[in-house]
């Protein structure tokens, strides 16, 4: 297994990186904008700070309201009753409340509303989340090995109950005092928890990209990031599957940012 590791590019992609992550993070409906979480059942009924009254039918949530309310679906105001279509796991549909946007999600068969405010409190007082300095060691030779087929893989979550389901495409295979092996996601997403989880960085879940090409690739820790809910309580993210589990530290990425 031989990669040319470029420190140098990789320190420059770290700083790239890090200021994409403070953009994202820095919007006005992103993650530090939530401020609930509101599980529904099939009666409608109101929901705390919103107008009208919220239910979950089968295939999404129906929202009743009068146009005075100013409740906005798909750009067009709700007058009478709306039916907000969501698909499992997926991102949430975005609903329009003056300055509020509700995303309405679909959890392991429930939904729920998150509320983005523009004005919540963690949002105004972020400058960038705190992070370890790029450490060369870090940058990683490895290897990707894909699987012959493709396997569902189902993983629990941080609220308990629910579940989210991926497909496992590979192992990524380096050495961190010792060889280290990762499963992948599709998509090259690899979750995971190490040695650091709940002392320095956060107790849930970190996760890192890797290049799903068969063969030798590069990992680079340094760009290890939180998922939501290291920020909010108002996330439903995924825990890692038992393999992904490392008992070496990863002193590398973001840290804990509470």
């Amino acid at each position: 297994m031989t990669t040319t590791v470029d420190v140098e590019a990789a320190r420059t992609a770290f700083e790239d990186w890090r200021a994409a992550r403070t953009a994202e993070l820095s919007r006005p409906h992103g993650w530090l904008s939530l401020t609930s979480l509101t599980w529904l059942d099939t009666t409608p009924a109101p929901v705390e700070g919103l107008p009208g009254t919220w239910g979950s039918v089968e295939g999404g949530v129906a929202v009743t309201a009068a146009a005075a309310d100013g409740i906005v679906v798909g750009g067009e105001p709700v007058d009478g009753t709306v039916t907000v279509e969501t698909v499992e796991g997926a991102p949430g549909v975005l609903v329009e409340i003056g300055d509020l946007r509700v995303e309405v999600i679909q959890r392991t068969g429930s939904h729920a509303l998150r509320v983005r405010d523009p004005q919540a409190p963690p949002l105004a007082a972020f400058t960038g989340v705190p992070v370890f300095d790029f450490d060369e060691r870090f940058v990683l030779d490895a290897e990707f090995v894909p699987f012959e087929q493709a396997r569902a893989a189902v993983v629990g979550a941080v609220k308990e109950g629910l579940e989210h389901h991926y497909e496992a495409v590979g192992v990524v295979r380096f050495d961190l005092d010792g060889p280290q092996q990762l499963t992948v996601f599709r998509g090259g997403t690899v979750l995971f928890r190490d040695a650091t989880s709940g002392v320095t960085t956060t107790a849930t879940t970190r996760s890192v990209r890797v290049d799903t090409t068969p063969g030798p690739v590069v990992l680079d820790l340094n760009r290890t990031q939180n998922l939501p809910c290291a920020f909010t309580d108002h996330a439903t993210c995924p825990v890692p599957p038992a393999e992904n589990r490392l008992a070496v530290p990863v002193a590398a990425g973001e840290r804990d940012p509470r």
